[in-house]
């Protein structure tokens, strides 16, 4: 069979799709998580009353689902390490397709953990291998422009996808937003069966095995340099998640504004997200990675103090209320490209399990701040903004002590 009929295409054909093409194909699979999160959270009113559910009991559906995405996402790169980037994540759009037929299905709230779940083991394969078929395929300051250009493509679906739902609620019923979620997911599994390139062939692949796995997750969860690097990043998305739980919160009772109006709060955060995605490509190869990391934690600490501030000693409103969300994510999009280059660089034969075990750590603190501390702290914008700030500091925190630690391990006869 030629190269060109073939149902698995190489990376040269894939090369030949060009860069802009492969992070187009990238983004939207890393686009089935905020498709999954932010296009159902206009619909919690009308979830409530059609599955007779109390506000608690349907907030679990999004913790349900991230604690499943979580758990699975440690699995996503050893699987694609053992068996194939390309197989595991069209296995996984098949699973998500069904699941989200299931989730339009459900008559009570029960049925609808179940189903979430379903879509949570399997969303995140996407975004996890899609960050090493990168990483495959491209080094240095090209590969950092890709991730950079998959996050400015990507970051459209958390601006879209609130709006898509509260356009759905409105004109149809909650049951529709997952029938989106299945078109969605199934025109995807078409493209990417017809396009997706495989990236790691056979002679390059890892055995699948109780033994290599336990050495694999022990070497990367022992490693310290991982944990500061991983959570730089974690804290840092952490603090956006804390406003994108709180939503249906902050947009309805604090800020007062209708279900189709989410936009309202998503486009600055996106605003930002692709802001700073355009200047950490823009700096890839300029400057050195250390230093782009502080230009953006400036601008995270920056809008969280300025977040706080303001609603010390003013009541929520349009625009000041949003318009830190896009200094902070800003700045988010500035750090990530560069740290999470030298997360996967850490070990560079098992990338496909360090972007798992990082995509874990991320996601197992959203799920947190998802289904307690969001919670605790959306009775009031000061307590969301001092949250946020709190999240900047301890990104910031992780970032410095891992520099710390670096410098004592490559010289440590110093008391630096």
């Amino acid at each position: 069979m030629s190269s060109e009929t073939s149902p698995a295409p190489t990376i040269n054909r894939a090369l030949l799709l060009g860069s802009s093409g492969l992070a187009l194909m990238l983004a939207a699979l890393a686009m089935l998580g905020p498709f999954s999160v932010d296009t159902y959270l206009p619909a919690f009113p009308s979830m409530q009353v059609a599955l007779r559910a109390s506000p608690m009991e349907v907030q679990q559906t999004l913790t349900a689902y991230m604690f499943a995405f979580a758990v699975m996402i440690l699995w996503h790169g050893a699987l694609s390490d053992a068996f194939g980037r390309r197989n595991i994540v069209l296995g996984a759009l098949v699973v998500f397709a069904l699941a989200s037929l299931g989730c339009a299905a459900s008559h009570s709230v029960e049925y609808l953990w179940a189903f979430r779940i379903l879509q949570g083991m399997s969303a995140g394969a996407g975004v996890v291998i899609g960050r090493a078929i990168i990483r495959d395929m491209y080094t240095g300051a090209a590969a950092q422009r890709l991730l950079s250009l998959v996050t400015m493509i990507f970051s459209i679906a958390p601006a879209i996808a609130p709006i898509i739902g509260g356009w759905i609620v409105q004109l149809l019923d909650w049951r529709a937003t997952f029938l989106f979620m299945f078109a969605y997911a199934a025109l995807l599994l078409w493209y990417c069966y017809r396009h997706l390139p495989e990236s790691l062939p056979p002679e390059k692949r890892q055995a699948f095995n109780l033994q290599f796995l336990s050495v694999s997750y022990q070497k990367v969860f022992r490693s310290i340099p991982f944990h500061f690097k991983a959570g730089t990043l974690a804290f840092n998305f952490a603090g956006l998640f804390l406003y994108v739980a709180a939503a249906p919160v902050f947009i309805t009772q604090h800020l007062g504004l209708g279900t189709h109006q989410f936009g309202w709060q998503f486009i600055p955060t996106v605003a930002g997200i692709f802001l700073g995605a355009l200047t950490a490509n823009r700096l890839a190869g300029r400057i050195t990675i250390p230093q782009q990391v502080l230009v953006g934690f400036g601008f995270l600490v920056g809008a969280g103090l300025f977040n706080v501030t303001y609603h010390l000693f003013l009541p929520p409103a349009l625009p000041w209320s949003v318009a830190p969300l896009m200094l902070y994510t800003f700045g988010m999009s500035v750090v990530a490209p560069g740290v999470m280059l030298m997360v996967m660089d850490l070990f560079p034969d098992i990338r496909g399990i360090v972007a798992s075990c990082q995509s874990f750590f991320q996601t197992m603190l959203a799920a947190l701040v998802a289904g307690v501390i969001a919670p605790l702290l959306d009775t009031s914008v000061l307590w969301l903004a001092l949250g946020q700030l709190g999240c900047a500091l301890a990104g910031l925190g992780c970032w410095l002590a891992g520099r710390c630690y670096h410098k004592k391990s490559a010289y440590p006869s110093l008391n630096v």
